[in-house]
C-alpha cells in the first residue's frame, strides 16, 4: 500500500534559517546514535526518540504530522589489517562524519502505518536529501552565533565595481586552473578564482588571493556558499580577515547573478571552523597530569563544552544539585506539558537537564571509543549538548547569544529571572524562592543617635574580598611566550569568613540628619533579616588598575566544616532605640534609595560609589548591564564624581512619579518593558495599562521616564 501523504501541501524542504532538530530529541537526550535512531518530522523537522519514551509519537498525535525521517547512526568498526592508500600527495586530511559512520535512513508514516515509504516518491527526494544537507539545529546556531561577530569594513562599504557584464549562472571554473569548487568571484571585476587549500581536503591553489595581488581588487564571496537568504562568505582581502557585505545582492545583480535563485552548495568557512571545534578533545587529566577517573550512574552524568560554554554547564549542574530543581524538573515517567515548539520551551528544555543529568540513562562509557583502541581504563562519558537550552536563555541577550566566554555569576542570575518569569502552576512552586531572603540595612545618626530600619528582598549578595599582595620577593617566577621571566602577582587568600565580617560591618556615610540637622554622617550596616536555603554569593575580586577595573586572583578559601551566621542576624528595632521620624521635604513621596544588588555588582566591577549611584539613578534603578553603559558613556563628564542629593526638590514636583500605580508598572516589566518605559507610557495614557501597551509598541524608541517609583515596586520588578 502506497502511502497517500507524500504529496502533502504542508510539505516543503527546510528554509536557509530553519531549524532540523536531526541529531537529538527534543524532550530528552535520546539520538540518531541510539538503535531505534530518532525520527524527524518532515513537516516542522522536529526531532523525537523512538525509545520506550517515544516523544516521536507524542508528537505526531498532538501535531497531525504523521510522515517523518528515520535516522540512525553507527560507528564504523576499522579493520586493521588493511593495507595502508598510496599516498599521492602530502596532504593533512580531516575526519568528517562519513568516516567514522554509517548512516541509515527511512521515511515512516504513522497514519498509513508503513515503516518504510519509497523515499523517491512524491515530493519525498527533495525534503530527504534538503533534510540531511542541512545544518543541525546545535551547529545552525554556533554558526549564528560566531556570524555575529562579523562586521562590514570600509572596502565592502565603499566598494566600486567595474563596468557591469553578464556572468554565466553555472559559474564554470577558477580562471587560472581548472577547480570547480572553493571558487571565489571578485566584486570588483567578477573575476573567478580559486581559494585557498582548506583543512578537510578542499582543494584550492590560492588563485582568487594572485588576482588580488596582481590588481588590488581587495573583496570576493564565495559563490558556493550563496544562499537565497543573502548570506555568504566575503573576505576581505586587504583587511585579511571575514567581513559582512550589507550591499551584497546589488553587488551580485551587477554581474548578472540573482541571490534569490542561489542553493548552498559548499560549507561556508565558519561552518567548517565550527566543525573542527566541536572535534576538539578536551583533556581528561589533572593539573598534575594525573587521569581523571570516570564515574558513572544517576547523579553523575557530565555536560559536553559547546565552545566557551563551561560557564553554562558549571550553572546548570550546581542548579540541578539543590532539591528545589530537582523536585521541581526532574519529573520521571511524566511527560512535559505540550508545547506547540518543544526546544522553543523553557519548561521543557529545564525537564530535558534535569532528566540528562539525573536520570543515569546517559552516564555510561562513550560508545564512540573503539575496541581496539581502548587501553586498560574504561571509556569517559560523551557527554550531554546542552545547545537547545543554551540558545533558548541566550536568545535576544547581546552576550549570552554569543559563542565568547561568560561570567557564570551573571548567567545565573539571568537564568533565575527567566525561570522566576515562568509558569509555575500548583503543586509545583517557583525553585528561585530557595534563593530568596531579606537584607535589613540600618542607620543611625552620629549625633542624635536615631534609627531608621529598611528591608529589602534579595536573591544574592555581593561580598568585599580584601586584596592584599604577597611581597615581591616571594612572588612566583614565570616564563612569557617569549622566554622570558616575568613577575607574577600573588596575593594572599582570605576566607569567606572574613569577607562577611567586612560585608557586615558598621560603615560611615556622608549624610545629613532630617531629624538633627547634624552633617557628622550616619553609621550603617546590612544584616540578614531571613536567611535562604541556598546562599549565592558573589565574591567581588576587582581593584582599580590605571584606571581599569581588573579582576585580581585572590583565592577565597570556602571550609567544609560549617559556621554560625548568629553574628551576620539582624535584630531589628531594639528597646530604647527612636525612630527617625518620616521625611517631610518630600511631600510624602517615598525617598530615593540605590538598588543594593545592583549597586554592588556595580562596586564590584571596580566604579566608585558615587559614579554607581548617579548611573543607577539615570537608568531605571534596577539594571545594572544598563547602568555600566551609562558609566562609560559618561566618564568624562566633569562631575561625575560630584555627589548629588537624588531627593532635593522631590516634594515640589507634584508627586507625579507616586502617581502612576507601582503594580501597573510591574505588569508591564513582566512583558518585558523596563520601568522607565513603562512610567513614560502610563503617564501618556492617564495609566491605562492597554492604552499603555499599544502606546509602548507605537513608540518602541522611547527614551523613558527615569522618575523614580517606590522602592516596594522597585524591588517587585527585580
Amino acid at each position: 500500500m502506497a502511502c497517500t501523504h507524500v504529496n502533502a501541501p504542508e510539505l516543503h524542504p527546510p528554509g536557509p534559517n530553519q531549524s532540523v532538530y536531526r541529531e537529538d530529541c527534543t524532550q530528552c537526550f535520546d539520538s540518531i546514535d541510539d538503535p531505534t535512531g530518532l525520527d524527524v518530522c518532515l513537516y516542522c523537522f522536529n526531532g523525537g526518540c523512538t525509545s520506550e519514551r517515544n516523544h516521536s509519537l507524542l508528537h505526531v498525535s498532538s501535531k497531525s504530522h504523521p510522515l517523518v525521517l528515520n535516522i540512525r547512526r553507527i560507528r564504523k568498526k576499522v579493520k586493521r589489517d588493511e593495507p595502508p592508500q598510496k599516498i599521492s600527495k602530502l596532504a593533512v586530511a580531516a575526519e568528517t562524519e562519513a568516516d567514522r559512520f554509517d548512516t541509515t535512513t527511512q521515511v515512516k508514516c504513522y497514519e498509513c502505518g508503513i515503516d518504510d515509504v519509497d523515499k523517491s516518491s512524491g515530493k519525498l527526494p527533495q525534503i530527504v536529501d534538503a533534510v540531511l544537507k542541512a545544518n543541525t539545529f546545535a551547529r545552525q546556531e554556533e554558526v549564528k552565533a560566531w556570524e555575529q561577530e562579523l562586521t562590514a569594513c570600509e572596502h565592502t562599504l565603499c566598494l566600486e565595481q567595474d563596468a557591469a557584464r553578464q556572468i554565466s549562472q553555472n559559474l564554470g571554473h577558477c580562471s587560472m586552473c581548472d577547480l570547480k569548487e572553493n571558487l571565489w568571484l571578485c566584486l570588483t571585476c567578477g573575476n573567478l578564482g580559486c581559494g585557498r587549500a582548506q583543512f578537510g581536503g578542499v582543494g584550492g591553489n590560492s588563485h582568487g588571493l594572485a588576482h588580488t595581488k596582481a590588481t588590488g581588487h581587495p573583496v570576493a564571496v564565495k559563490l558556493g556558499s550563496l544562499t537565497a537568504d543573502g548570506t555568504a562568505d566575503i573576505y576581505c582581502y586587504a583587511c585579511d580577515d571575514e567581513r559582512i557585505d550589507p550591499e551584497l545582492p546589488n553587488h551580485l545583480l551587477h554581474w548578472g547573478i540573482n541571490i534569490k535563485d542561489r542553493i548552498k552548495t559548499e560549507k561556508s568557512l565558519t561552518e567548517m571552523q565550527v566543525e573542527q571545534n566541536l572535534l576538539w578533545e578536551f583533556s581528561m587529566t589533572t593539573e598534575d597530569g594525573k587521569e581523571l577517573k570516570p564515574l558513572f550512574g544517576a547523579g553523575f552524568t557530565g555536560l559536553k563544552n559547546l565552545g566557551n560554554s563551561c560557564y553554562l554547564n558549571s550553572i546548570l549542574q550546581s542548579l540541578f544539585s539543590f532539591p528545589e530543581f530537582v523536585d521541581r524538573y526532574y519529573r520521571p515517567g511524566e511527560s512535559a506539558p505540550d508545547a506547540p515548539l518543544p526546544a522553543d520551551d523553557l519548561e521543557t528544555q529545564l525537564r530535558k537537564i534535569a532528566d540528562g543529568l539525573l536520570s543515569g540513562r546517559y552516564s555510561k562509557p562513550d560508545s564512540d571509543v573503539l575496541v581496539s583502541e581502548q587501553t586498560s581504563e574504561v571509556p569517559h562519558q560523551k557527554g550531554l549538548a546542552p545547545a537547545m537550552l543554551k540558545h533558548l536563555i541566550g536568545r535576544g541577550h547581546t552576550e549570552f547569544s554569543t559563542m565568547r566566554q561568560q561570567d557564570a555569576f551573571e548567567l545565573l542570575l539571568h537564568l533565575l529571572k527567566l525561570i522566576s518569569r515562568s509558569q509555575h502552576i500548583a503543586p509545583f512552586k517557583d525553585p528561585v524562592d530557595a534563593f530568596r531572603f531579606v537584607m535589613e540595612q540600618r542607620l543611625q545618626c552620629i549625633s542624635c543617635k536615631k534609627v531608621r530600619y529598611r528591608t529589602d528582598e534579595q536573591e544574592n549578595i555581593s561580598i568585599p574580598v580584601p586584596i592584599r599582595r604577597i611581597p615581591k620577593d616571594a612572588e612566583m617566577e614565570v616564563i612569557d611566550g617569549n622566554g622570558k621571566e616575568k613577575e607574577k602577582e600573588e596575593f594572599e587568600p582570605v576566607t569567606l569568613k572574613e569577607c562577611l565580617n567586612i560585608y557586615t560591618a558598621d560603615e560611615i556615610v556622608e549624610l545629613t540628619c532630617g531629624s538633627c540637622g547634624s552633617k557628622d554622617g550616619f553609621i550603617k550596616s546590612s544584616k540578614f533579616r531571613t536567611f535562604p536555603s541556598v546562599l549565592v554569593i558573589n565574591a567581588r575580586r576587582f581593584e582599580i588598575v590605571n584606571w581599569v577595573p581588573t579582576k585580581q586572583d585572590v583565592p577565597v578559601i570556602v571550609d567544609d566544616e560549617p559556621f554560625a551566621f548568629d553574628a551576620y542576624m539582624s535584630k531589628g528595632l531594639q528597646g530604647g532605640e527612636e525612630l527617625l521620624p518620616e521625611d517631610t521635604d518630600t511631600g510624602g513621596a517615598p525617598k530615593w534609595v540605590p538598588n543594593e544588588a545592583a549597586l554592588s555588582m556595580l562596586e564590584a566591577m571596580g566604579f566608585p560609589r558615587v559614579r554607581c549611584e548617579k548611573a543607577l539613578h539615570a537608568t531605571g534603578n534596577a539594571d545594572p548591564e544598563a547602568a555600566s553603559n551609562w558609566l562609560f558613556a559618561h566618564m568624562e563628564d566633569p562631575d561625575i564624581d560630584t555627589p548629588m542629593d537624588f531627593n532635593a526638590g522631590s516634594g515640589s514636583s507634584g508627586g507625579s512619579s507616586t502617581a502612576i500605580d507601582p503594580d501597573k508598572i510591574e505588569s508591564l516589566a513582566s512583558m518585558g518593558f523596563n520601568a522607565p518605559q513603562a512610567r513614560q507610557a502610563l503617564k501618556e495614557t492617564g495609566g491605562d495599562v492597554e492604552r499603555a501597551v499599544d502606546w509602548l509598541f507605537s513608540h518602541p524608541d522611547a527614551a523613558g521616564d527615569f522618575e523614580e517609583v517606590s522602592y516596594t515596586a522597585m524591588l517587585k520588578m527585580q
